[in-house]
């Protein structure tokens, strides 16, 4: 990675397409969207409520296991995305989290490959009490 240029605008929309398809995937229970966002490697990392994905194979297995229904997410609070150069980003999403008084907070780390595109390396869902911080 010799250009680590920031938030390359057409490189910061493509990372904004796939983070907006992946959001719609997870409210249609999508698994094949969802699957196909994510590298599919033993050394992908997914920690989430009451998972701790350490492999592709596992984070596949808790998708389909998954119940039905709305999920956690009301509403966004505010979503950043940070890319360096062509083939790396973060996306960061802080939500309000449905029926509770909690803030909601999701990372994932992507790396656009050459043979497969963009594709999440490591994901991360938690909650904190209370108000935003900003």
């Amino acid at each position: 990675m010799d250009d680590l240029t920031p938030n390359i605008p057409d490189v910061v929309e493509e990372v904004r397409e796939l983070f907006e398809r992946y959001e719609q995937a997870l409210i249609d229970r999508d698994v094949e969207v969802l699957d196909a966002t994510f590298w599919h490697s033993p050394h992908t990392i997914r920690y989430a409520m009451n998972e701790q994905g350490y492999g592709f194979d596992e984070i596949h297995r808790h998708r389909v296991a998954r119940k039905p229904g709305p999920g956690i997410k009301e509403r966004r609070l505010r979503l950043e995305i940070l890319t360096l150069g062509r083939d790396f980003a973060t996306t960061n999403l802080e939500f309000k989290v449905r029926g509770r008084d909690l803030i909601g907070r999701q990372s994932q780390t992507l790396v656009r490959f050459p043979d497969v595109g963009w594709k999440v390396v490591a994901a991360h869902v938690s909650t904190t009490d209370g108000e935003a911080l900003w």
